[in-house]
């Protein structure tokens, strides 16, 4: 655990080094809260809007932006330090606790994402419970820094990564934010009707801070399947990473145990 928590810190060390990082975290959130609800100010009151147009731009806008940092993070996590990590297994760091550690930057790029976009979002739009807000905020970005890792591995290239993350952070933001309704559904074996925005990252922690900023509440329906979410990114990018690493999990310099 010591050397897992050294490595964390050597990992934040490396991005505080980096200017681009730093000024995506503190200006990247607040311009895109920002532009979300200038662009979408001029809606009309849409019947399935929750609230005025501006704000539920900038709720998207605050999502989107945290989501986003933590995926592009998770992505160039795995991406950048593919040598690194064959270097570190082969002096006895075993190849899971190298992804634990960046997961855990992930984690706090998360947090801090999360704490300047929601002070953002506070500045215009009046929050409810913020505690509850700034808690499914970064499950989003949790989520994301997950999906993040995963097209990392399967797509390891910083290019063809950064575009396919892009792609499906666009399609999801703009499935789950509701201000596209769409009502499909499809019935699946032993679970019944599930709606198309079910399968969408963003959509159901889209609706736990909607509900936590309006109405200061938590939407219970929407908890057991971000926690799906999670779980199942999880358990993707530990079997993605492993494959690509050789399987070489619990034991140094790669070997089987």
């Amino acid at each position: 655990m010591g050397r897992i928590v050294t490595v964390t810190r050597l990992r934040l060390a490396e991005l505080v080094r980096q200017p681009l990082t730093l000024l995506l975290m503190l200006v990247l959130p607040p311009v895109v809260v920002e532009t979300y609800g200038v662009a979408v100010k001029s809606f009309p009151q849409l019947p399935n809007l929750a609230a005025a147009p501006a704000t539920v731009g900038r709720m998207t806008g605050t999502l989107f932006a945290v989501a986003f940092l933590a995926g592009l993070v998770g992505l160039f996590q795995v991406i950048s330090a593919r040598r690194g990590d064959e270097r570190a297994t082969i002096v006895g760091f075993p190849r899971w606790g190298l992804l634990a550690t960046r997961l855990l930057t992930v984690f706090v790029v998360a947090v801090a994402g999360a704490t300047v976009a929601l002070a953002t979002l506070g500045y215009n739009v009046a929050i409810e419970a913020p505690v509850l807000a700034f808690a499914f905020l970064v499950v989003a970005a949790l989520i994301y820094g997950l999906l993040g890792v995963v097209v990392g591995t399967l797509v390891p290239k910083e290019l063809e990564g950064s575009i396919v993350l892009v792609f499906l952070a666009d399609i999801d933001n703009a499935l789950s934010s509701g201000l596209v309704p769409i009502g499909a559904s499809t019935d699946l074996p032993l679970v019944g009707t599930v709606g198309v925005v079910d399968f969408v990252p963003l959509y159901h922690p889209s609706e736990l801070f909607a509900t936590a900023v309006l109405d200061g509440e938590v939407a219970s329906v929407h908890l057991l399947p971000v926690v799906g979410w999670v779980l199942g990114l999880l358990v993707i990018a530990f079997v993605a990473y492993g494959r690509s690493a050789g399987n070489g999990w619990f034991t140094p310099n790669g070997g089987t145990a």
